[in-house]
């Protein structure tokens, strides 16, 4: 049997721990930054942990973590 393709899109944007949560970058902070107040701006930084339900879509995503 021929092997499962990874979307493109999620190897991009999500890496799977060890103990299989699935990180993401945080969301905001891309644009619009000036609505933002500073100290949202800095807690917007490093990386999020995925909720069960979106993390459960992403691994279907990437079948081989």
């Amino acid at each position: 049997m021929s092997k499962m393709k990874t979307k493109s899109g999620a190897k991009k944007r999500f890496k799977i721990t060890a103990s299989g949560k699935v990180k993401t970058a945080q969301v905001g902070k891309r644009h619009r930054l000036m609505n933002n107040s500073p100290k949202r701006t800095r807690n917007l930084r490093g990386t999020a942990v995925l909720a069960t339900p979106d993390a459960k879509r992403a691994k279907k995503w990437m079948p081989y973590g």
